[in-house]
């Protein structure tokens, strides 16, 4: 009875030893208490609208949630055949599953270390020995022995104040992290190339409308060479069409060499070389703006952010570094015992006269080292507080990303509107004055003048519809992207619904 109190009370002790972790317990920060994320009426429900595609009004609600495959919002076949093919074939998502896996294996590993070690071993040996190192008389000079081991040993260090614990929760949020920058690579991935298809349809659309004016330019100077034929012009004016329709060519070649570079870039998005990709040409007119914009409640916004949810990651294994840090001071108790048979005959090892065993229990207590243990854990305290800044730093930046995209989509529909005006006003302008020219009613000057400033224009008018589709997608991305929508499983992860879902 006795013994069996003894027992009891050994294990209860162990058991209660085992509960207790040094070093302090991680808590995810509180989300900022921000009402928004501009100052209250500074954003209008809604933007400004164009008469032209793509300058539909765009409404801002608060709490609407974004799909997972947000890009399909754009509505184009295309784009979204092109982002399949991406997250098919992307070396760099390969790579972000490949360091999940990892991580999630070392976690796993880290495990084990709950567990005693138990390990077997067989050992056969023939051995001659010197009798003069045993110092008897009488004893051979020389004498040959065999000897047969087996044997099992057992070895468990006692968690006793959560090291081992601490090593474990720093290597699972080690593995949070990589989750979520497998995330991250995912957002910035489909992103980019959304950007990068909305850049592509840019430059053509600047390449077409560069290349519309340079055929304008061509037929006025063909009409002024005429005039000057006829004594109606002088060699300046055909000289001055000549420099002008020159000047637009000279832009051509810049922009079919970016718009190669464009085509490069999403070749390399889909892991494609250069020579063998063989994407879709995107058009703005292939696009359509998404015209309801999410813009979710502060309070869940952290919980979206993948660089948000890595930088609390990054923090919660600073935190049980601090854990670690300080188990290390503390004394490590190890418990070690074999059991085994050992026998001059292997036809004798299983005999009873042939157990051997041991039990050993140590207690180990640094006394000295320099004063390296407390210097390491000081430093794992700093570690902590520079994570917990980063992780602030992060949030800081997440939410004036969401800010600036926010003000910008409301000056690109005011921009878009204003440059759709100006555009139509200066080709309304420049096909008057041409008339004018015709017959005798306006000087050349005033024709070149025209001219330039519809080219002007023009590339203006594309730029500003091509920067409303970017800024909208930017702004998708700010938001995180709607991974907690997706149900589509990542290589080596668990679907978001089932892991790390934003509430």
């Amino acid at each position: 009875m006795n013994s069996l109190k003894l027992r009891s009370t050994v294990f209860t002790a162990a058991a209660l030893l085992a509960s207790c972790a040094v070093g302090p317990n991680f808590k995810a920060p509180e989300p900022p208490h921000s009402a928004g994320f501009v100052p209250s009426g500074q954003l209008a429900p809604q933007t400004a609208a164009a008469a032209l595609p793509g300058g539909e009004a765009q409404r801002f609600v608060d709490g609407k949630d974004i799909p997972g495959q947000w890009w399909t919002l754009f509505q184009s076949v295309e784009l979204n055949a092109l982002i399949e093919r991406a997250l098919a074939n992307s070396p760099t998502l390969e790579a972000a599953q490949a360091a999940l896996r990892q991580a999630n294996e070392t976690a796993a590993a880290q495990r084990g270390s709950y567990y005693p070690s138990v390990s077997g071993a067989v050992e056969s040996q023939r051995q001659k020995a010197s009798g003069a190192a045993f110092g008897i008389p009488g004893f051979p000079s020389s004498y040959f022995y065999n000897l047969d081991t087996a044997s099992v040993n057992v070895s468990y260090t006692l968690d006793a104040f959560g090291g081992v614990r601490r090593q474990v929760e720093a290597l699972n949020a080690q593995a949070e992290y990589q989750r979520f920058a497998l995330e991250a690579s995912y957002l910035t991935l489909t992103s980019n190339i959304v950007t990068a298809a909305i850049n592509e349809a840019s430059l053509r659309a600047q390449l077409a409308a560069t290349e519309d004016i340079a055929r304008s330019q061509q037929k006025q100077l063909d009409i002024t060479q005429r005039r000057l034929d006829a004594g109606g012009a002088s060699r300046a004016d055909v000289l001055q069409q000549q420099a002008a329709l020159q000047n637009t060519l000279a832009g051509l070649p810049t922009l079919r060499s970016q718009l190669a570079q464009q085509r490069n870039q999403l070749a390399a998005f889909v892991g494609s070389l250069p020579a063998d990709y063989t994407g879709a040409a995107f058009t703005l007119d292939s696009l359509k703006i998404p015209q309801d914009l999410p813009v979710s409640l502060p309070s869940k916004f952290v919980e979206q952010r993948p660089d948000v949810r890595e930088y609390s990651a990054l923090l919660h294994a600073a935190t049980a570094q601090v854990g670690i840090a300080t188990a290390n001071m503390l004394p490590q108790i190890t418990l070690s015992g074999s059991y085994g048979q050992d026998a001059s005959a292997f036809s004798n090892l299983f005999q009873p006269s042939s157990n051997v065993w041991s039990l050993i229990g140590s207690l180990t207590q640094p006394l000295f080292k320099g004063g390296q243990l407390r210097h390491q854990r000081r430093a794992a305290i700093a570690g902590a507080q520079e994570a917990a800044a980063n992780y602030k730093a992060t949030v800081i930046t997440a939410f004036q990303n969401v800010s600036n995209t926010l003000y910008a989509l409301q000056a690109d529909a005011e921009a878009l509107a204003a440059q759709a005006v100006a555009e139509q006003s200066a080709k309304d302008s420049l096909s008057l004055v041409q008339a004018q020219y015709k017959s005798g009613g306006a000087s050349y000057v005033q024709v070149l003048s025209a001219e330039q400033s519809y080219q002007t224009a023009a590339v203006a008018l594309v730029k500003a519809r091509a920067q409303r589709f970017a800024d909208t997608a930017a702004l998708f991305q700010a938001l995180g992207g709607g991974w907690w929508n997706r149900n589509e499983r990542l290589a080596g992860t668990k679907p978001a619904a089932d892991s790390a879902r934003t509430p």
